[in-house]
């Protein structure tokens, strides 16, 4: 018999992560696959290149734009590969990239807009269609994962994993130099994918924090290991620590309209060292041209170099 989350500690639990993060609600289909998650709720993922198409690069400004399409666990992903046109002088794989990640409900065409500026600042960029644009389903999840099904918000990070081997794989890019970004939602899916992958150089975290999980469960008075296991294993502070010695950086906005401020200090908090925490005040959520300063001084420190 499949186990069943029960229990009002369970839905305490449920309401407190998701009154606290306002997560949006969808659903997906699953399948099986190889996949794990330690005891102490990481996900356990091996990464292979996987097979995808490429359309012919267009031109767009000072980049090229192409189509991909490629297989991820269940799913086919799509998403957008930027390069910037290289200097005269450039050889091949000298350009360094960049794993892009959307907020929820953001598409990969409505994240061009920083795609396009990072790209006249010198750096490639995939981003991605997330599965249900970026929108995650923690009580689906959940029982998934107590049923033995590969939950949705894992095979996120491994779509993500799997975009930056691609992302290394292009002629004009250099492998060694890449990092993980992500606004909002896609923030936290970068901080996990950055942890999983010790080839990435960092992780950028525009207007996003952690879920609190270990507070979480410690309010609900939540016992069950397995439960346990899935929260922290879904929530990207659980990953902070391996991050380092790679830099953590977040950008945030103390008038954040959708996650507040202080949430995203105690993920910082929770982060090692070497990381840095650089704060502006538009009144918006996600990218802003007041962090502009911040963006190229980061990457600039993390991916050139």
């Amino acid at each position: 018999m499949p186990k069943r989350w029960k229990g009002t500690g369970v839905m305490a639990l449920v309401g407190v992560i998701a009154l606290l993060l306002g997560w949006h609600f969808y659903s997906d289909s699953t399948s099986a696959g190889q996949w794990a998650v330690s005891e102490e709720g990481i996900i356990e993922y091996k990464v292979a290149m996987p097979q995808y198409n490429l359309s012919l690069p267009k031109g767009d400004g000072n980049s090229t734009l192409s189509e991909v399409r490629f297989q991820s666990r269940d799913a086919k992903i799509a998403a957008l590969l930027r390069i910037p046109r290289p200097d005269a002088d450039a050889k091949d794989g000298s350009i360094p990239g960049i794993v892009l990640l959307p907020g929820a409900t953001v598409s990969k065409e409505r994240e061009q807009g920083l795609a396009k500026h990072l790209a006249d600042l010198g750096y490639a960029s995939i981003t991605l269609d997330q599965r249900n644009l970026g929108g995650v389903d923690a009580k689906g999840d959940l029982q998934m994962f107590l049923d033995g099904i590969e939950p949705t918000e894992h095979k996120m990070v491994y779509d993500a994993l799997a975009a930056a081997e691609i992302l290394r794989a292009q002629p004009e890019i250099d492998p060694k130099r890449f990092i993980y970004a992500g606004e909002s939602n896609g923030g936290r899916f970068a901080i996990m994918a950055c942890a999983l992958d010790d080839r990435a150089r960092g992780v950028l975290a525009i207007s996003t924090c952690g879920y609190g999980t270990d507070a979480a469960i410690a309010s609900a008075g939540v016992a069950d290991k397995d439960m346990i296991r899935f929260y922290r294993s879904i929530d990207p502070e659980s990953y902070l620590s391996r991050i380092a010695p790679r830099p953590l950086v977040m950008i945030h906005s103390r008038n954040d309209t959708v996650i507040p401020y202080h949430l995203a200090e105690q993920t910082y908090a929770r982060g090692m060292q070497p990381k840095r925490m650089h704060t502006v005040e538009c009144a918006m959520h996600g990218y802003c041209a007041q962090m502009d300063g911040a963006l190229k001084e980061e990457l600039k420190s993390m991916i050139v170099k």
